[in-house]
């Protein structure tokens, strides 16, 4: 129980600090724009500044205790991801992320809500047979990247992201979700923001 509380605390700490914020790891002043590090022994993310964000990038420093959470945005090839079945992970909504847990060893689902980021309790033993649909869902980076998946009439999209994308999307759902499925302003808001993440994926298809 302890272990969910702190993870949940990871996931629910603000995507981007104010302006004039220092470096929580040297103290050096950071621009609004910055690097994220993830204290995976924590659950934490820390901002950071350029170079200790590149300290943090080699595998194995601080024994592996910090990691630099990576940049990259990848789309996921959509002929893949509408044939491999998401619909089996039985996730309850229509957005939802899934993280590679060192702690656990295992994929965890989550998805944004009113209260935050909601862990499923639903069993995940499909995410192999997605593996072998998408084989990129491989390259997933432990702890600091996320697979974000949004289901709707149309179809389906998904994404390698930065972790610390998805916190910025749980914060932008907090603060506007309003009655049972979240209102015209919150999917105005999931809807800028998945916009901006589409501008920044590259193609892999």
């Amino acid at each position: 129980m302890q272990q969910l509380f702190r993870l949940r605390r990871f996931l629910d700490a603000p995507a981007l600090p104010p302006k004039g914020e220092a470096c929580e790891l040297c103290g050096a002043e950071l621009p609004a724009r910055h690097g994220h590090v993830a204290d995976v022994e924590q659950r934490r993310i820390l901002c950071s500044c350029r170079p200790c964000y590149m300290l943090f990038t080699h595998p194995g420093a601080a024994n592996g205790r910090f990691r630099s959470v990576p940049e990259r945005v990848a789309q996921l090839p959509a002929a893949a991801v509408d044939g491999a079945g998401w619909e089996r992970l039985e996730i309850p909504v229509g957005i939802a992320f899934f993280l590679r847990d060192s702690a656990r060893k295992r994929i965890i689902a989550f998805y944004p809500s009113p209260a935050g980021a909601t862990e499923s309790g639903l069993p995940l033993e499909t995410w192999t047979e997605l593996e072998e649909a998408i084989p990129l869902l491989e390259t997933l980076e432990t702890d600091t990247e996320a697979v974000l998946v949004c289901r709707r009439r149309e179809g389906v999209e998904a994404w390698i992201v930065p972790v610390d994308a998805c916190y910025e999307l749980v914060a932008r759902i907090r603060t506007q979700w309003r009655g049972f499925d979240g209102g015209r302003e919150a999917w105005q808001e999931i809807d800028a923001f998945l916009e901006g993440v589409r501008e920044r994926a590259g193609s892999y298809a």
